[in-house]
C-alpha cells in the first residue's frame, strides 16, 4: 500500500510539474521583433572579411548573432526585393518585378503579408523609414496619387519630421533638406556636420524614441526600421569620409570578358538619375575610386546609425525577449563587370548581409555559409515566434541554421529580373538564363568551386550542369 501511495504521489508530482512548465510557457510574453532594413548594402562588412570598410557596430552585433555569408535576394531592385520579403514568395510573375510591386499587387496577398500576419496574431506593428519601397508606404504627402502599399498593415507607418519636405526628398536626400534634382545632382556628397545632416540620423533618433516608448507596451511588437544609406547618392557627414585613406580602397576588378547583350546595362540609375559625372568610371579610375570611397563612407555612416539603435536596445534590456534581424534588400556593383549599380543577376547584386539574433540562440557569433534567401525570413520569424506560417509562403525556416551554424540546406537560391532573365545559384554554380521572348536565347554560367566570387565558364563546356540547373529553374517557374 505504501509503495502504491508513493507511486501515486510521484505521478501527481510529475503531472503538476508538467502543468507548471506548460503554464509558464503559456504565460511567457511572445517574442518582440526588431527588424532593421538597410538600402543597397553589399556584403561589405568587416565581419565578412572586408577589411577596407569600417562597420564596427554591425560587426559587434554579429558577435552575438548568426551572420549568413551567402544570403541572396529574389530581385536586384528595392521595391521588388521588399515585396518578396513581405510576401514570402519569389517574383516569378513579371507583376512583382517593378518598384511598385507592392502597391500594384497587394490586393491579391496583402491580407496575409508579414506585418498583417503578426498584427492579426496580437502584435503592435510599426514601420519607420523605408521598409516597403516608398518611405511611409505612399500614405503621406509628397507622392503621386496611387494605391497605398499594404493599407491597414501597420498600426503606425511614418517617416521622421525632418528638413526634407517629402518622403521622396528624404529617400534621395542631400545635406540639410536638399532634394535631388533628377539627372543633375551629384552621385556623392560630404558635408561637415552632424549625423542629422542626412536622413538616417533622423530615422535613428525616431527609432530610439520609439524603443523607449515600447518599454511601456503590454502587447508584443513588430518594429521595422528602414535606413536609406548607402543607396545613391553616396552621401554622409565628412567625418565618415575622413575615416578612410582613399588609396587603401581597392579599385574594382577589371574583366575583359564581354557581357551578354541581354544582361548588360549602362548603369542607368547612377548615370541617368544623377549628374556632374567627370567621366565614365570604367575609364576614369580617379572617379571610380572616388565613388567607392563615397560608398564606403555612406556604409560607415549607416553602420553608426544602426549602432545607435542597437545601443539603446541593449540599454533598455530588450534582448531577453526580442528577435533582431538586420537585412539589406540587395547588393550593389561598384565597377564589377563594368556595372555601377544593382539591376543585374550577378553575384554582387544579389548577395547582401543578413543577421539574425534571438534569445538563447546556440553558438552566437559563428558564421553560417549555407545558401539562404530573403523569402526565408518570413517563415523563420513565425517559427521563432511560435506562430503558424501562411501556406503560400515559399521560404524555409532557418531555425536549423540558427541552432547549428554548420547545418546545411540543399535549397538553391533563385532570382528574377526584367527581359525574361532568371538565375539559380547552387553551392558550386550560378546559371543565368536569358529568355526575353519566352524562348531561351542564351546562358551565362559561373563556377564557384574554387573561387568564392565565381569564375565565368563557357556553358558549352558543361552541358550536363546547364541542363540540371535549367531543370531547377523550370520547376519553380511552372
Amino acid at each position: 500500500m505504501k509503495k502504491i501511495l508513493l507511486q501515486l504521489l510521484f505521478v501527481l508530482a510529475f503531472i503538476y510539474g508538467c502543468q507548471t512548465v506548460s503554464e509558464d510557457q503559456e504565460s511567457q510574453r511572445p517574442y518582440n521583433i526588431l527588424f532593421i532594413s538597410i538600402d543597397d548594402l553589399r556584403n561589405d562588412l568587416g565581419a565578412l572579411g572586408v577589411d577596407y570598410v569600417f562597420t564596427p557596430h554591425m560587426d559587434s552585433f554579429a558577435e552575438g548573432a548568426r551572420l549568413f555569408s551567402r544570403h541572396y535576394v529574389q530581385v536586384p531592385t528595392c521595391g521588388s526585393s521588399r515585396a518578396a520579403l513581405i510576401r514570402g514568395q519569389r517574383a516569378t510573375d513579371p507583376a512583382y518585378l517593378p518598384n511598385r510591386a507592392i502597391a500594384n499587387t497587394h490586393e491579391e496577398w496583402g491580407h496575409r503579408s508579414l506585418p498583417v500576419w503578426f498584427r492579426e496574431h496580437g502584435y503592435l506593428t510599426l514601420s519607420l523609414g523605408k521598409i516597403t519601397h516608398y518611405p511611409g508606404g505612399l500614405t503621406g504627402e509628397g507622392w503621386a496619387e496611387g494605391p497605398e502599399e499594404l493599407p491597414g498593415a501597420w498600426d503606425r507607418i511614418w517617416v521622421p519630421d525632418s528638413p526634407w519636405e517629402t518622403p521622396e526628398d528624404m529617400m534621395h536626400g542631400y545635406a540639410n533638406g536638399e532634394p535631388r534634382e533628377r539627372g543633375k545632382s551629384p552621385t556623392w556628397q560630404a558635408f561637415d556636420g552632424p549625423d542629422t545632416a542626412y536622413p538616417d540620423g533622423w530615422v535613428a533618433n525616431d527609432a530610439i524614441d520609439v524603443l523607449e516608448e515600447l518599454t511601456e507596451n503590454s502587447d508584443p511588437w513588430f518594429f521595422a526600421v528602414g535606413f536609406f544609406k548607402p543607396h545613391l547618392p553616396f552621401a554622409a557627414p565628412q567625418r565618415y569620409f575622413d575615416m578612410y585613406n582613399p588609396g587603401d580602397i581597392p579599385e574594382p576588378e577589371v574583366t575583359d570578358t564581354p557581357l551578354s547583350p541581354s544582361s548588360w546595362h549602362g548603369s542607368g540609375e547612377m548615370m541617368n538619375n544623377y549628374g556632374q559625372h567627370p567621366g565614365d568610371p570604367n575609364e576614369d579610375r580617379t572617379y571610380a575610386r572616388q565613388l567607392r570611397h563615397a560608398y564606403a563612407a555612406a556604409t560607415s555612416y549607416v553602420d553608426a546609425q544602426v549602432g545607435r539603435v542597437l545601443d539603446k536596445f541593449r540599454e533598455l534590456g530588450m534582448g531577453d525577449n526580442t528577435i533582431v534581424v538586420i537585412w539589406s534588400d540587395h547588393g550593389f556593383a561598384l565597377g564589377e563587370q563594368g556595372i555601377w549599380g544593382k539591376h543585374s543577376l550577378y553575384e554582387v547584386a544579389l548577395k547582401s548581409p543578413m543577421l539574425i539574433r534571438y534569445p538563447g540562440m546556440n553558438a552566437p557569433g559563428e558564421l553560417s555559409e549555407t545558401i539562404v534567401e530573403t523569402i526565408d525570413i518570413f517563415p523563420t520569424l513565425t517559427d521563432l515566434a511560435g506562430l503558424p506560417t501562411p501556406e503560400e509562403v515559399e521560404g524555409h525556416s532557418l531555425r536549423d541554421q540558427l541552432e547549428d551554424p554548420g547545418a546545411i540546406s540543399n535549397k538553391p537560391a533563385y532570382a528574377h529580373w526584367t527581359r525574361g532573365q532568371s538565375t539559380v545559384r547552387t553551392d558550386e554554380w550560378r546559371l543565368i538564363a536569358h529568355r526575353p521572348e519566352g524562348d531561351i536565347e542564351g546562358f551565362e554560367l559561373f563556377d564557384f568551386r574554387e573561387d568564392e566570387d565565381g569564375v565565368r565558364a563557357d556553358p558549352d563546356d558543361y552541358p550536363d550542369i546547364v541542363e540540371s540547373l535549367l531543370e531547377r529553374l523550370n520547376e519553380i517557374e511552372q
